[in-house]
Formats: structure tokens, sequence, C-alpha cells
């Protein structure tokens, strides 16, 4: 049985379920070095499809994942803020996990914070989870910034990601976590 998608808006932004318009704009993210330069390597277009084949499974199943994002004013697709639940096991699996990757005229908006803040209430509020994790390379300053602007705390339990090659220095990542109960004490 398919699940109806969540979709929403922001101030701004609008979070639609992946649709095939999505797929060349988002192969051309994921090829780009600015926006990969803290992952071991650049996505083809076939890996960047089957991320959201993935993806687009996950709405059919459970109604939300990552969801692709356009701006409001004018549909542009800017790349994908969500919450997934990663396929490798982790030192903290299991886990929902919240993340984003924006093309880089979307950078220094704002957007990035603004939808993450609206996927922490999604995740609380209407999917009732727990506990929403991210992590990220202990070199990408700028999503770290995010993370503590969304109001998640750091846990002080760096692991090395199984999924980066050993010896790469993106390999050490930081692990920050938000409780529901946190988030409806700071409500952000």
């Amino acid at each position: 049985m398919r699940t109806v998608p969540i979709e929403f808006q922001t101030r701004r932004l609008a979070f639609v379920a992946w649709q095939d318009r999505h797929r060349t704009p988002f192969a051309e993210i994921n090829s780009d070095p600015r926006v990969m330069r803290y992952f071991p390597a650049l996505l083809t277009t076939e890996q960047s499809n089957a991320g959201i084949d993935i993806w687009q499974g996950q709405f059919a199943e459970k109604g939300w994942s990552n969801w692709a994002v356009e701006l409001r004013e004018s549909g542009e697709f800017i790349g994908f803020i969500g919450l997934s639940v990663p396929r490798r096991l982790l030192p903290f699996s299991p886990c929902t996990e919240i993340g984003w990757r924006l093309k880089p005229s979307a950078w220094g908006h704002g957007y990035a914070t603004e939808g993450a803040k609206a996927c922490l209430r999604i995740g609380f509020e209407r999917l009732g989870l727990q506990e929403i994790v991210s992590f990220t390379t202990l070199a990408n300053l700028p999503s770290i910034a995010v993370m503590q602007r969304i109001g998640m705390t750091n846990t002080n339990q760096d692991f090395e990601h199984p999924a980066v090659p050993e010896g790469n220095a993106l390999r050490p990542h930081c692990l920050y976590k938000l409780t529901r109960a946190q988030w409806q004490q700071r409500d952000v």
C-alpha cells in the first residue's frame, strides 16, 4: 500500500516528494566539487539517481524521507533537506538522521537552518520521533554551524564513518543530537 507523501512549506521553501524533474539538477549538485568537498568523491549521475530512487521508495513506504526543496517564490530546485534512517550500521544505530545538501547559489541565505527547523518539527510533532541525530566530517564547519543553530548538541562521541576509506582525512565524524524533550523545551 502506497503512503501519501508528507509535503509542506516554510516561509521561503517548499518541501516536496522527488519527481523526475529533480534528477538532472540534483546530479549537477552532486558533481560540483564545492558541494562535495566534505565527501570522499563526487557522485555520478547514476549514483545521484540511485539516491533519489531510494528516497522515492521511502516516501512510498513511510511518507517521508529527504525532501526535494524548491524556492516557493520561483519553484527553483535548490537541493534536499530531510530526515532519513541511515542504511549503514553506525555506532549509534538505529537512528533517524537530519541532513541537507544545497547548491552553492542557495548558500548563505539561511535555507538550511530554516528547512532543518521545519524538518525537526515534522519529525517530533508529526512522526513522533524521540531523537534525531546529525553527523558530518569534523572539517565541515558550515554544517556543524547549522546543527548548532537548530538546537542540536555535540554528543562528543566522534566516530570513524564506515563509508569513508580508512586513512582519508574526512573519515572522522562528529555526532550531534536533539531529543524530543529538548526540542519541546527550546521549540526551535
